[in-house]
């Protein structure tokens, strides 16, 4: 294989200020106060990325729920019985809080024998009885509430750890206990998230549940630039030929601390022997030299004289599997960057896995979800002496043209465009968003650059305390109900997420040479904001798609210059802004119809045409143009209507002759429809 570079399609430095490991009088951080100042809402959402301190937030606001708030209990839920470990003994007095946050041992059910039959048992134990807190499984709580029924947890606090798990679905089983929950609207929920969507583009909750929620929002952005030692972190995809195993020594380097998650045995990456994947990788890192035989670490030494120590957490032997697990847990050894180097996987270490020490997640063929991706990522998000720059590399098997899986394979390739397209979005700053129009001033404690706020311009600044973007746009959209503002102003990157999920729009967005970029902008944008927030009025709705397109094209045009300036990644922190106000200074003015016309897949083709081979690049695009979809109904009807607004501000209609490529297509959208109905009414 003719050796290709692993090529960062996201590259984010950060000024590394130290503000958001910063504790006050209380013993919080930055979020956890955040938080702090929500805890008497009775419904409250905490997004916020992993290392930001959701476990220990949420025991100060269960504490004051159950001392000053009249509730009787506190139940933390989580997906999984290792994730429990985050909700054990605290001593929060020793930091300067009130009290201290303990669960008994026989009500932390995720560390209790036994089958679920008798932890429900348990539960029910608990809600009979005088003892304040429990910590069990997901599993578990759904099990309790179809056994005792909802009215059960009245008077309690239900906390829901890795809130993503939950679906609007009607056969997602913990959402329907949720929705009874808040029916019966007797229980106070505190949901938390690193990820507020789902991999498969399901709404969370549904729009009016939702609406009960008070949202706490702390960002990726705001963590990583408040950190005291990570300065940058990189992610990028890998295209590999033939077995990942011969070709992994590529993309890993033995000197930094890296968690490798190898592929599901069901998908096509997989050799279908786990085992053999794990000895190979081995044998390629060099000799092996036994196991330790405190902690079952597979002891490897190097060309070079090293002794790796690497924890296989894929063996299917559950004594020696849980051995190296319970290392890994050990307290005594956390802060110890020694104790080991590399981590295989394939279900574990993921999900509120912590190893503050990991510098590289390295992730082999596409996984499940975006959400999951998200949560890999977060294993090498966390601060740690020394460690100044993080990265997460996708492995993916580049489509060979003798495979009858190509579509599977250009499919995986396809997702990992999006989850890189959106992982841009996750760890940028937050943007606020502003029209200009002849009032608009100088927003306080916004720093406009060198030569200040231009009345004259739209303006593009930052304000450095909070590291939020304020960015005049001309033409934007207002939206103007209190849901929209809240959409705007929190939820942008969930209506991305299911842009950047829409198969059509990647495909087209990438490999159709004829696209019209307002065709997914406006009519596929929009058709996804309409279908998630059907109760919006239409104008809210062209808000909000409006600043989801602005939000996605900034950034994409800023990451741009970004990887195209050496100079700009090593600048500390001021890549995006320098890159967002250099495209503002090149366009003059920046208006919300130009900012329509830019493809928002256009990087992501640059980059995947420097990292795949050339031919596996033609079989993609040859497979994707094989199945180039025609204009439906409803895009037809949705280009009538913006061709109606375009009469209205033009004071003609679009012509199916102009030379503008959008001008065209609205034209085209009213001429369909005047077909349909000609058919229809000769029929």
């Amino acid at each position: 294989m003719t050796e290709r570079p692993s090529i960062p399609t996201v590259s984010v430095s950060y000024a590394t200020t130290g503000a958001s490991t910063k504790s006050n009088e209380l013993g919080m951080r930055p979020m956890q106060e955040r938080a702090w100042e929500k805890r008497g809402e009775q419904y409250l959402l905490i997004k916020s990325p992993p290392a930001s301190g959701k476990s220990r937030a949420l025991m100060f606001i269960a504490l004051d729920k159950l001392h000053n708030q009249g509730l009787r209990q506190a139940i933390v839920v989580v997906p999984e019985r290792t994730i429990g470990a985050s909700f054990a003994d605290e001593p929060l007095s020793e930091f300067g809080f009130w009290a201290d946050w303990t669960v008994l041992p026989r009500w932390n059910l995720c560390n209790a024998p036994g089958t679920e039959g008798g932890k429900v048992k348990s539960l029910g134990s608990f809600l009979d009885g005088n003892d304040r807190t429990l910590v069990c499984t997901h599993a578990t709580f759904r099990f309790a509430v179809e056994r005792f029924g909802a009215d059960a947890f009245d008077g309690r606090v239900i906390a829901i750890d890795e809130f993503h798990h939950v679906s609007a679905n009607p056969d997602n089983r913990l959402g329907q206990h949720l929705g009874e929950l808040i029916a019966r609207d007797r229980t106070h929920i505190v949901a938390m998230t690193g990820s507020y969507f789902r991999g498969d583009a399901e709404p969370v909750l549904m729009p009016q549940d939702e609406m009960k929620f008070e949202t706490v929002t702390y960002t990726y952005y705001e963590q990583l630039n408040g950190y005291e030692h990570l300065k940058q972190l990189d992610i990028g995809y890998f295209f590999y030929a033939g077995s990942y195993a011969d070709d992994i020594l590529r993309v890993l380097d033995t000197g930094e601390k890296t968690i490798v998650h190898i592929p599901n045995v069901n998908s096509r990456e997989s050799t279908k022997d786990k085992i053999r994947e794990v000895e190979h990788i081995i044998e390629e890192l060099g000799e092996w030299r036994g196991a330790d035989p405190a902690t079952g670490f597979q002891l490897v030494g190097t060309a070079g004289g090293r002794v790796l120590r690497i924890a296989d957490l894929v063996d299917d032997d559950p004594a020696k599997r849980e051995r190296v697990a319970a290392a890994l847990r050990d307290p005594d050894r956390k802060n110890d960057r020694d104790h080991v180097d590399i981590i295989v996987a394939l279900g574990m270490a993921k999900e509120g896995f912590d190893w503050i020490w990991c510098d590289h997640a390295l992730t082999v063929g596409y996984r499940s979800s975006l959400t999951e991706i998200v949560q890999i990522i977060g294993r090498a998000t966390r601060d740690a002496p020394g460690k100044s720059r993080a990265r997460f590399t996708n492995l993916i098997a580049e489509p060979d043209a003798s495979e009858d899986a190509v579509t599977e394979a250009v499919n995986d390739t396809l997702k990992a465009i999006a989850a890189s397209l959106l992982m841009e979005q996750v760890l940028a700053p937050r943007f606020n968003f502003t029209p200009k129009a002849e009032a608009s001033g100088p927003v306080e404690g916004v720093d406009y650059g060198e030569g200040g706020y231009d009345p004259e311009k739209c303006n593009v600044g930052v304000n450095d305390e909070t590291g939020q973007y304020h960015v005049e746009i001309k033409g934007l959209g207002t939206p103007k109900s209190k849901e929209a503002i809240r959409i705007c102003s929190e939820d942008l990157n969930e209506v991305i997420a299911a842009f950047a999920q829409d198969r059509t729009a990647v495909e087209r967005g990438l490999f159709d040479e004829e696209l019209v970029p307002e065709e997914l902008t406006q009519v596929r944008m929009g058709k996804i904001v309409k279908e998630r927030y059907p109760e919006l009025t239409e104008g809210d709705r062209e808000a909000v798609r409006e600043h989801a397109v602005a939000a996605l094209n900034l950034t994409q045009q800023a990451q741009k210059d970004a990887l195209d300036d050496e100079e700009s990644q090593s600048g500390g922190g001021t890549a995006l802004i320098d890159g967002v106000r250099r495209f503002a200074m090149d366009v003059r003015d920046l208006d919300i119809d130009l900012i329509d016309r830019i493809n928002p897949f256009g990087q992501a083709y640059a980059i995947l045409a420097k990292s795949m081979s050339e031919e596996s690049l033609r079989q993609v695009e040859a497979v994707i143009t094989g199945k180039k979809v025609q204009l439906t109904p409803e895009e037809a009807r949705d280009l009538a209507r913006r061709a109606l607004r375009f009469k209205h501000e033009r004071g003609r209609t679009p012509s199916i002759t102009s030379p503008d490529p959008w001008e065209k297509r609205m034209a085209e959208g009213v001429a369909y429809l005047a077909r349909m109905k000609a058919e229809s009414m000769d029929g």
